[in-house]
């Protein structure tokens, strides 16, 4: 197996069927000698390969749950979608007091920086001046989409934290006021999907990542289980109906008090909807949220119930919960505090060449490909389009006698 970033490629399993390479948003994926391949400069982690692989060729990568135990102290931070993978849950104290039986010694609820996040984008909102419409970049496969595809929407971007990083600076904090030492502290995210694997673990707007380990929500679902069933409930969530809304499509838009404002989920919707944005078709909307996973967080390919209903069960949550819990000014901290560390750079992962020049001419050559192939875009190259087909010849990708395979196709 290879393992790199957010997907781990069993070749053994891999029939080579082109689905995977097909429905990749970035051109990621080749298939080469009846395989798949990935460009890992390329992904952005969405899972669709995950998803859509019929032979479960692909499965997200993440760190194994006995990597708490490296750590004397030990913090878990549950996504707000976690809570819908629990058939007849009615109090989310179940999981949270769950969590501490599994062998954390704290727990610090996501949900409750996804409602600092809805309050500050308020916030800012009023205080500042924004290129409209807004995009949210709580979701780190858009937010990567945008860097390696959409270069002229990165004004656009909200430079505010995710959620999740929120909550492990304020997670750690808590920790640090409890005397506890910084190097026995270990923050662990109970991730749904395999982009905020590598976001947390590379650190996407921060100077350096908070996060020691990202688990599988599925992996600690089964940890779970057998423990909720007799553990002792203690009151422990500080969660609202804003912050769990956020596990759904829409929940952390209209949450922002704009009337203007649009949600898309799943990525082939996201994408039109950004081609939509870079056309100019889009001028009213003043919010946009996305989300790479159809549903939501919910959607997620490292949960274990089906998004949607999932979505019924946060829906049915959400009647027991607070609309707000926790505000901005019982944390103490100030806007900066939630704001991006660090800008995220534009990646250039489709340049030709550094050099001007050479760019060019590698430009011209491939058109002159490009023209003289059938366009169908087929896949049977194990290129996902004509074009790629050209940009991987010319790049010297594959070899330079390499022909089109499209059968009513002839040179």
């Amino acid at each position: 197996m290879i393992k790199h970033n957010t997907v781990i490629l069993d070749p053994d399993k891999c029939k080579g069927c082109i689905t995977c390479m097909k429905r990749c948003p970035t051109e990621a994926i080749r298939v080469r000698n009846g395989k798949a391949s990935v460009m890992y400069e390329r992904c952005i982690g969405c899972g669709e390969c995950v998803r859509l692989c019929p032979h479960q060729a692909k499965l997200p990568s993440y760190d194994p749950f006995d990597i708490i135990k490296d750590y004397k102290y030990k913090i878990a931070l549950p996504a707000p979608s976690l809570y819908g993978q629990f058939e007849n849950l009615t109090n989310v104290d179940y999981v949270l007091n769950g969590l501490l039986e599994i062998g954390f010694d704290d727990v610090y609820e996501v949900g409750r920086g996804a409602n600092l996040c809805s309050e500050l984008t308020k916030i800012l909102f009023d205080r500042e001046s924004f290129k409209k419409p807004v995009i949210s970049t709580a979701c780190p496969a858009i937010l990567d989409l945008i860097l390696v595809r959409f270069h002229e929407l990165k004004p656009h971007l909200l430079e505010l934290l995710a959620p999740v990083d929120i909550a492990a600076k304020l997670a750690i904090k808590r920790a640090l006021d409890r005397g506890i030492p910084r190097e026995d502290i270990g923050v662990f995210f109970i991730s749904p999907c395999p982009a905020k694997v590598f976001a947390l673990k590379q650190g996407i707007g921060v100077d350096k990542p908070y996060v020691n380990g990202v688990l599988s929500a599925s992996e600690v679902y089964m940890q779970l289980l057998p423990v909720m069933k007799t553990v002792q409930l203690k009151p422990l969530t500080k969660l609202s109906v804003q912050g769990i809304s956020w596990a759904s499509s829409g929940g952390e838009a209209a949450n922002c008090s704009r009337e203007k404002y649009l949600a898309a989920d799943g990525i082939e919707n996201v994408i039109k909807v950004l081609n939509a944005l870079e056309d100019g078709q889009l001028r009213n909307i003043e919010f946009i949220e996305l989300n790479a996973c159809v549903g939501g967080c919910v959607g997620g390919v490292m949960n274990v119930e089906n998004p949607f209903v999932a979505k019924a069960r946060i829906r049915e949550l959400r009647r027991k919960l607070p609309l707000r819990f926790n505000e901005l000014a019982d944390e103490g901290q100030s806007l900066d505090f939630y704001k991006w560390e660090r800008v995220p750079e534009l990646k250039d992962v489709y340049a030709l060449s550094t050099d001007r020049v050479t760019a060019m001419k590698k430009m011209m050559e491939i058109e002159k490909i490009f023209k003289n192939l059938p366009h169908r875009d087929c896949g049977m190259c194990g290129a996902p389009s004509c074009r790629a087909f050209a940009e991987d010849l010319v790049n010297g990708v594959i070899p330079s006698d390499s022909k089109c395979m499209y059968k009513d196709y002839d040179e």
